[in-house]
Parts: structure tokens; sequence; C-alpha cells
């Protein structure tokens, strides 16, 4: 029998992970001699991957696009992914009482692949989930439905046995077009507006493991 498949965004999902990129992104404006950011400001570029999100802080202080920014930023903040970020209170116990009903997590996020692994293993998280899929794992991203799709298959699961989770519009919108629902994550970095589509909008973690267990898959 096919088991229930879990796909997982990451930032604003299941971590909260603002302060570091906040940090990295004020570190990368130091060495740019530009002026640091407010919080509010780094929340908003989160979600469509770290070029996207270094293109936005640059345009943001006036700066065009530069590869050797991305690289530095890249570089820094894998390093120090963990130094601040943590899981959203009541996520350890959706996984853990997910892992317990016998379904298989994945995690499907546009963040590099390098940065997930380190911050997933400095978090004692990453051997929970059976497959991985960062931003630049596949030759595709969110929204584009063969990201999730790829993951999906490297974690074993199939269309008509999953459900994706996440903050953004990006993961309602890959969700959508690869068949499969989305819960929205209502504590995350995404807008009201984002959830648009989604199967239903998920208040708070603590909410999040029944409203799964409850789906109906298949």
């Amino acid at each position: 029998m096919t088991p229930p498949v879990v796909l997982f965004d990451l930032d604003g999902t299941l971590v909260d992970s603002v302060p570091d990129i906040h940090a990295a992104l004020d570190r990368l404006m130091v060495r740019l001699g530009r002026p640091a950011f407010a919080r509010a400001e780094v929340t908003e570029m989160i979600g469509d991957g770290v070029r996207v999100l270094v293109e936005r802080a640059l345009a943001a202080r006036g700066l065009a696009f530069d590869q050797a920014a991305l690289e530095g930023f890249s570089a820094d903040y894998t390093a120090r992914a963990a130094e601040e970020t943590a899981l959203f209170p009541g996520i350890a116990e959706v996984l853990a009482g997910l892992e317990a009903a016998g379904w298989r997590m994945a995690i499907c996020t546009n963040k590099p692949a390098r940065a997930t692994a380190a911050l997933l293993g400095a978090l004692g998280i990453g051997g929970r989930f059976a497959a991985v899929g960062g931003g630049d794992s596949f030759p595709v991203r969110k929204p584009e439905p063969g990201h999730l799709l790829a993951t999906l298959e490297a974690a074993g699961g199939e269309v008509s046995h999953a459900v994706m989770v996440g903050d953004h519009r990006n993961d309602v919108l890959a969700a959508r077009r690869a068949g499969v629902p989305c819960l929205f994550a209502g504590w995350g970095y995404g807008t009201p507006e984002m959830a648009e589509g989604a199967a239903a909008v998920i208040g708070r973690p603590e909410a999040l493991l029944p409203a799964l267990l409850d789906h109906r898959l298949g």
C-alpha cells in the first residue's frame, strides 16, 4: 500500500529562518557599503530562491545584480544558517506525530540544497525526511510542478497520496499544477492573499497534525 507523503516547504513553514537570512544580508550590505535592512523588508524578499533574494536586496539598495555578491552571500549564509534559526513552536511534535502514524516526509524548498542540508543537519532533523528537493536539485523549482513531482518521486510517493504544506504562493501554485492538495501555513511569511487556491489554511502548527491525519488521500 502506498504510504501517504507530506511535502514541506522549509522557510516560513517548518523553520523561522528570517533572523539568519537577515543577518547574512546585512553582512553583505556592510561589505558593499550599504545600509542594513529592517526585518519586514527581509521577510518580504523570501520565497523565490537565493538568486531572487539577492537580486531584491541589491535592488532595494540601488545596486544591480552581481554574481560575486550572490556567491559571497551564499557561502556566508550556508556557513551560518543555523545560528538563530529554529523550528516553529509545535513543529517538532508534528514531525514526530506523522512519523508515528506511518507518513513519509519530504522537503520541497527553493532554498539551495547545500544550505538546506546544512540547516537540517544543524537542527538535527535531516534524518526524518525521505527526500530533500532544494531549489537547485532539479532543472526547475517552485512554482513549477516538476520540482514537487521530482521530490515526491524521490520520496517514493504518489500524487494520489500526497499533500503539500507551505506558506507561499509558490507552494500553492506548484501543488495545484501537480494535482496535489496544499495546506497553507498561516503562521509563515506569506500574506493571506497567497493562500488562494489552497485546500485549507492552517492557522498554527498545533493544528497541522490533525489536519493532515484527517485529510482524505487517494
